[in-house]
């Protein structure tokens, strides 16, 4: 006779490995929730558990992280504690460490802070550029610049960020060639490698194509372009397909979809960590990553931050090992370790 104990599921969640050799066999993936994602937080995380989970994140794999950044606490209060952050974390020299710095005050700081590699933002829009960096376009390329001159004269790499590159909810529609525009010109700076941000999720994959073709017609190169989608209208791993097609080889993506845009009414957070891996490692394309450490670093951060992950993938594999740490299965450890 069939028991309840019969039915309990005993295969552990994977995806199945079917390579596609048109796409790339590596990804870097580029993990943005201590910055990009507490940031967008209520809550103000104690730097401690900052600091923890940016060990988590690299036990589990990642070797691309942006820790936090430079900007007064006036404008974003959950990232006060940059300083202090950099002191207390002691991760391997093998681990890429990013910090935001919008202007030279924030590069100093950086720099003091012993930065070893620097993000700039900027905007696609003149809206946005207004209202989330108090100037315009060209001021905001006009301030990322000696911010870029500054770190290569210490002889650090610089990231630039193209943000609402797809869509802006005040000016709607966004010309692929203005975003081409802007790459062009933070390359031209000497910015290492350019995120195209699609920054309200409102992407589709021939959106994607038709703006890393007119980026790519500017001469810059393809392996220089990451990939930053939000999962809006649930396109963001399309999206990322798309973009794989194309040759681009890195994605911005938070632990957990930690983050999301204020700016936009139903802007969901970043790209779920989780639902890229489990989608690279299903297509046979290596991360480094192991997914259920993954998994239990955005469970343990949820319970710091008071909601939930959205991440579709950490809730399945949260839900299907479940069963096996009740007592009835002999397992008491706590899952929230």
């Amino acid at each position: 006779m069939t028991t309840p104990a019969d039915l309990e599921p005993v295969w552990r969640p994977a995806p199945h490995e079917f390579a596609d050799p048109a796409l790339p066999p590596a990804v870097r993936v580029y993990e943005v929730g201590p910055r990009d994602g507490l940031q967008a937080e209520s809550t103000l995380v104690p730097t401690a558990v900052k600091a923890e989970f940016c060990r988590r994140l690299v036990s589990a794999g990642i070797r691309s992280l942006e820790v936090t950044s430079f900007v007064s606490p006036k404008w974003i209060p959950q990232l006060f504690d940059a300083e202090a952050l950099m002191t207390e974390l002691d991760l391997p020299d093998t681990v890429r460490q990013v910090v935001l710095a919008p202007n030279e005050r924030g590069l100093e700081r950086a720099l003091a802070a012993g930065a070893r590699e620097i993000a700039v933002f900027v905007s696609a829009t003149e809206t946005f550029a207004r209202k989330n960096l108090n100037t315009t376009v060209a001021g905001a390329l006009d301030n990322a610049r000696p911010v870029v001159e500054g770190a290569s004269a210490e002889g650090i790499g610089t990231r630039g960020y193209i943000s609402m590159g797809f869509g802006d909810p005040w000016e709607g529609r966004v010309d692929p060639r203005r975003v081409a525009d802007i790459a062009a010109k933070l390359t031209g700076m000497g910015c290492s490698s350019i995120s195209l941000g699609d920054t309200i999720g409102v992407a589709t994959p021939g959106h994607v194509r038709a703006v890393l073709d007119a980026v790519q017609a500017e001469d810059v190169p393809i392996d220089s372009i990451a990939g930053h989608f939000h999962d809006t209208y649930g396109q963001a791993l399309s999206n990322v397909h798309a973009a794989l097609i194309a040759g681009v080889t890195e994605f911005d993506t938070a632990a957990g979809g930690l983050g999301r845009c204020p700016y936009a009414k139903g802007a969901t957070g970043n790209l779920a960590t989780e639902d890229l891996v489990w989608m690279l490692h299903g297509l046979g394309i290596d991360t480094g990553i192991d997914l259920d450490a993954l998994t239990d670093t955005s469970r343990w951060m949820a319970g710091h931050i008071g909601h939930p992950s959205p991440s579709r993938v950490a809730t399945a594999l949260t839900a299907a090992r479940s069963w096996s740490t009740t007592p009835s299965h002999g397992r008491t450890d706590d899952v929230h370790r």
